[in-house]
């Protein structure tokens, strides 16, 4: 009897992450969200830039942001 060989199974390339967003609540600043999920309120400039937000002292109650 020949012994069992396992074929290699092709590894399936995991799922790209779903990017995170962030709801603009009431007082929230763009430094305060880099700080919640950054771990760095310097960071706020990532989120604008990738958010498209040309004054990040401008950031509106409901607006979806996404997360770097």
């Amino acid at each position: 009897m020949k012994p069992l060989r396992a074929e290699p199974v092709a590894a399936e390339a995991p799922a790209a992450p779903a990017p995170r967003t962030h709801t603009v609540a009431s007082g929230d600043t763009l430094w305060a969200i880099a700080e919640q999920y950054l771990g760095d309120g310097n960071r706020y400039t990532e989120i604008a830039q990738l958010n498209g937000i040309a004054n990040p002292d401008l950031i509106n109650v409901g607006q979806v942001i996404t997360i770097p």
